[in-house]
């Protein structure tokens, strides 16, 4: 089958490590179900498995891929979920032994992804694949950073560093249909213009907001650690789930002790978050920001769009 896949891991040079050609179908666990791709997204840790972050060399070959929306035996398009985890736990995100398809079984850039059956989620209705391709990691983990973990009440403040990128996307558009006041930094004036057109107050990189905000939402890290501190109100919480600007920041803690602030970190979400994104995004008429869309057998193409920093909003791979 056609996939996009690690043969090897590369930390100096990702891309060498990449195949995108035919590859013998994966064996199908017991009791999970096997799906027929129809659209897929691509995340930063796609980047990562090729640079062997998450991925060991000799793990590969590994198929690529978090996000995907399938078609059963039946026909039914459905949203995969990909964190493989004990179901049993309240929130299977705490798993200590929890994985994402592609670390330690393959993921969903190829023709058929098999997941446990549980994993499946109907498509909301009125939605295309495409952008239901978009929700697993993305969109789900910026849920959760304002929901259950940056607990954004209602007509809330909210500040998105980094516009432009997957979550900080979702979370401009989340947080604006959830009721907030949502201000954006983009490190160029037509990240910010873009920003503003989704509903956001577009702010200079490190620039001063109107207001301090209730929540920030940060997948950046170390490069905007001091503004986001200083953009909190008192008992405002910074919700951290990525570091795509360096991990290691500097903190004044003064300030933190002080306003008594909150530094949560968040990772993914639950199923049960899925489902109730999934609801949300129905009845709120939400869809999800793409940035471009790239057959299968370009998801070379698709994945450097991404690495290049230039994309606004999700890139999906479709295999029809």
């Amino acid at each position: 089958m056609l996939a996009a896949y690690a043969r090897d891991t590369n930390p100096e040079d990702p891309f060498s490590a990449l195949s995108v050609g035919e590859i013998e179908p994966p064996a199908v666990p017991e009791d999970w179900t096997r799906v027929a791709l129809v659209a897929a997204s691509v995340n930063h840790h796609d980047l990562w498995s090729l640079a062997g972050v998450g991925l060991r060399a000799e793990q590969t070959p590994m198929i690529l891929g978090t996000d995907a929306v399938g078609r059963t035996a039946a026909g039914d398009e459905v949203v995969v979920y990909p964190v493989i985890a004990d179901g049993s736990l309240e929130d299977e995100t705490l798993d200590p032994k929890r994985t994402l398809l592609s670390e330690l079984h393959p993921g969903t850039l190829a023709e058929y992804v098999s997941v446990p059956a549980r994993n499946l989620v109907p498509v909301p209705r009125g939605w295309t694949a495409a952008e239901a391709a978009c929700l697993p990691t993305a969109y789900l983990t910026a849920w959760r950073m304002l929901t259950s973990r940056g607990r954004l009440g209602a007509e809330g403040a909210v500040l998105v560093q980094g516009a432009g990128g997957g979550v900080a996307t979702a979370a401009i558009v989340l947080a604006r249909a959830l009721g907030a006041r949502v201000y954006a930094t983009g490190r160029t004036p037509e990240r910010r213009e873009r920003a503003a057109e989704l509903g956001a107050v577009p702010v200079e990189a490190g620039g001063r907001l109107p207001e301090r905000v209730d929540v920030v939402v940060d997948s950046v890290g170390a490069p905007v650690m001091e503004h986001s501190i200083k953009s909190l109100k008192p008992g405002g919480r910074l919700v951290n789930c990525g570091v795509t600007g360096g991990p290691v920041a500097e903190v004044d803690l003064r300030h933190v002790f002080f306003k008594q602030l909150e530094i949560v970190g968040s990772t993914m979400g639950t199923l049960a978050e899925l489902r109730e994104l999934l609801l949300f995004c129905a009845e709120s008429g939400l869809k999800p920001v793409i940035d471009s869309v790239h057959p299968l057998a370009e998801a070379e193409r698709a994945l450097r769009r991404l690495a290049s920093g230039d994309a606004f909003g999700k890139v999906v791979v479709t295999a029809e």
